[in-house]
């Protein structure tokens, strides 16, 4: 190696040591992730996993009663199953009663299964306490229909609330106690049971 190469070289050295205090180190060393983009990288590894769906969890289904026909062409209180989740649907006594006042999907009408609950009926709010529930219901829910039509949609409420619940069960209309329904003023015995419409 001759001079030229030498001071070359030497002067390459500190062109690189000044380049390298003048502008910091950092395109020396490999890149890093910050602690932030860790942070992001695993936030959003978990809200995936959520979002993911437990192949071995078992579903959960709640029974709304609509009316239909048995094999003896009687008309008869059928349950039908909605599929139930907790964790988006809350309470599974709201949840059967809203499902019941949506009434039957389309293919189980095409079966010939229906409702007496009135169109524009609301659920103005189910409250639940440890030792009650109170469904209440608007005043839609006692128009038209005449005695039968309220018989009916009062025992669809009856087993459907009776069905998903674990405590006795009262219903109100417009935040009213319900004892009396409709016009013809059919008696209502509560909290609500099989028996509650006898006599």
């Amino acid at each position: 190696m001759d001079g030229k190469q030498k001071w070359f070289l030497v002067i390459l050295g500190i062109i690189l040591v000044f380049a390298a205090v003048r502008f910091g180190l950092d395109f020396l060393a490999p890149s890093e992730i910050s602690p932030e983009d860790v942070t992001v990288s695993e936030r959003t590894t978990e809200e995936e996993e959520v979002k993911r769906p437990d192949e071995n969890s078992e579903k959960i289904y709640v029974n709304v009663f609509f009316i239909g026909q048995n094999e003896n062409r009687e008309e008869v209180y059928k349950a039908v199953k909605r599929e139930y989740d907790p964790q988006i649907d809350g309470s599974k006594l709201k949840f059967a009663i809203n499902s019941l006042i949506s009434g039957p999907k389309q293919n189980e009408q095409d079966k010939g299964v229906y409702t007496e609950i009135p169109e524009g009926t609301d659920l103005i709010y189910v409250h639940e306490l440890p030792d009650k529930a109170i469904i209440n219901l608007s005043s839609e829910f006692e128009t038209g229909g005449g005695t039968d039509s309220l018989y009916k949609r009062l025992y669809q409420v009856i087993k459907t609330a009776n069905r998903n619940s674990d405590v006795p069960v009262y219903l109100y209309v417009e935040g009213q106690r319900a004892d009396v329904i409709g016009g013809e003023g059919i008696m209502l015995n509560q909290p609500l049971n099989d028996r509650s419409l006898d006599g």
